[in-house]
């Protein structure tokens, strides 16, 4: 333009710098969107470390559950055991100079315990609850005796029964060996079998050993044992 023209005028064609402009400006969006993007390596690299640690996530639960289901089972033995034990030393602990008759009506002592007798503890106890005030005894007879490797709990709702009262079995515990008990006599000697063989002990139905020795022999647990002092 000359110095004095008020319009200036661009000489030459400007239509070559237009597909320039429009070129660069493509590459420039093409990078911006390689940046912003995944390549197929980075896309299966995520996967696999993600697929590791789903993996290390789900065996590390597993063993969450298993160790807890293991340790449920073991309280629930434990308590199982427990419960067992109490049962029967607080029967003893309340043992009463009671005999009893048995179905036929022949005569038993208060305490019965033997190996060719059909239970391995036979007792009257007193402390059976009667919240309902039934007219009846608060004393009980029970009994124990294995049967499949399971320790039965039965117990009459009277004392002097006949054939027609059947007794009322509870399972206490499974899975064991073994019960076994020994008495205390006087003399301080003790005996596995009561009453005892000794002279007159035989006839006395109403003799109570001074304590019990319970043993149960378990295959998880292996041997439980516990004095129990009975009450004069």
């Amino acid at each position: 333009c000359a110095p004095g023209d008020r319009v200036c005028r661009r000489t030459g064609s400007t239509g070559p710098r237009q597909p320039a402009v429009a070129v660069v400006r493509t590459r420039g969006a093409n990078a911006m969107r390689r940046q912003g993007a995944f390549t197929l390596i980075e896309v299966l690299v995520a996967l696999a470390v993600f697929g590791v640690l789903s993996a290390m996530a789900y065996m590390t639960l597993g063993q969450t559950l298993s160790n807890s289901d293991m340790l449920t089972e073991r309280m629930d033995r434990l308590q199982a055991i427990q419960r067992t034990v109490n049962y029967i030393s607080n029967e003893l602990l309340q043992a009463a100079p009671r005999s009893i008759r048995a179905d036929l009506g022949q005569a038993q002592p208060a305490l019965r315990s033997s190996f060719a007798a059909d239970f391995a503890l036979e007792l009257t106890h007193n402390g059976w609850p009667n919240s309902a005030g039934v007219p009846r005894s608060t004393q009980q007879r029970t009994a124990y005796r294995i049967e499949d490797d399971e320790l039965i709990r039965y117990h009459w709702n009277v004392l002097d029964r006949t054939v027609n009262n059947i007794p009322v079995a509870t399972i206490l515990l499974d899975d064991i060996e073994s019960l076994t008990f020994r008495f205390l006599l006087d003399n301080g000697d003790w005996t596995d079998q009561w009453p005892p063989i000794a002279a007159g002990a035989a006839s006395d139905s109403t003799l109570l050993p001074r304590a019990v020795e319970l043993t149960l022999v378990l295959p998880d647990e292996g041997e439980i044992s516990r004095v129990v002092v009975v009450s004069p």
